[in-house]
């Protein structure tokens, strides 16, 4: 298992210019960029992700990060919460806002407001430390699935639909979301996915359970608030008043559903 204690940190927003990465047909190909400042966890991290046939590069922080980017293209970051200078969180909130990069944030044990956090700031998933190299593989390879246009599960559909709601559309060729206006809405793969299981399950009630095992591929575990995050920050885009929610709407001891009428379009 992997472990480290935490420095001490600050937070700046950097601007930088990331290309985005050409896909990986699948998981094992893909190119995996660790962002750890303890040496001994990027080099067992590197040298198991290139035993399970990927290709892994480390660096230590923050602009370590912004500059291998810069210079190479990534499918997904691994990324540790605690980082010297700008900490993960923030490196996280960036990378959601100018790249469409997968990134697993590496949270300490029992900081469950930190995976929050990760959450809200975009991390398609989050892993506790210490951990089981296996278990942020198993991790690595489910998001790289959800976020590429590889059926995963039985979940997935097999035509890939556009959909229309309450003016939105949703296409799940492009995986895009535009507003009533024509706007294109950004949005973290985990929340396109609890959207997408939302608006093919119109006015039903889908439970937490369900959109954590679509969402994240993994039963969702007591005092996870993975899948309440997302319908929050997707309320924040679809609902006028988002604390007075009638599209996404909470129903009580059973889950959420979309409350309207979907259409499939041609």
């Amino acid at each position: 298992m992997f472990s480290r204690p935490a420095p001490t940190q600050s937070i700046t927003y950097p601007e930088k210019t990331v290309p985005s990465p050409p896909p990986a047909s699948l998981p094992g190909k893909a190119r995996i960029l660790v962002v750890d400042d303890d040496p001994e966890i990027r080099e067992l991290l590197c040298d198991y992700l290139r035993a399970q046939g990927m290709q892994a590069a480390a660096v230590a922080d923050g602009q370590g990060m912004w500059d291998w980017l810069a210079r190479h293209s990534a499918d997904l970051v691994v990324l540790d919460l605690m980082l010297p200078g700008v900490d993960g969180l923030a490196l996280c909130r960036s990378l959601r806002e100018r790249t469409p990069i997968a990134v697993v944030m590496l949270t300490a044990r029992g900081a469950l407001m930190d995976r929050i956090l990760g959450l809200e700031m975009g991390a398609d998933d989050y892993l506790p430390k210490p951990f089981d190299p296996r278990e942020l593989l198993a991790r690595i390879t489910g998001v790289l699935r959800r976020t590429r246009q590889v059926p995963a599960s039985m979940h997935e559909p097999e035509h890939l639909a556009t959909l229309r709601f309450a003016g939105w559309t949703l296409n799940m060729q492009s995986r895009s979301l535009h507003n009533p206006d024509g706007l294109l809405i950004s949005l973290a793969q985990s929340d396109y996915r609890v959207l997408c299981a939302l608006a093919q399950n119109p006015q039903r009630t889908l439970s937490r359970d369900y959109l954590a095992e679509y969402t994240f591929g993994r039963e969702r575990q007591a005092l996870d608030r993975a899948v309440d995050v997302c319908i929050s920050r997707l309320r924040q885009h679809l609902e006028p008043q988002p604390r007075q929610a009638q599209l996404l709407r909470t129903v009580r001891n059973a889950g959420y559903v979309l409350a309207c009428e979907v259409e499939t379009l041609a």
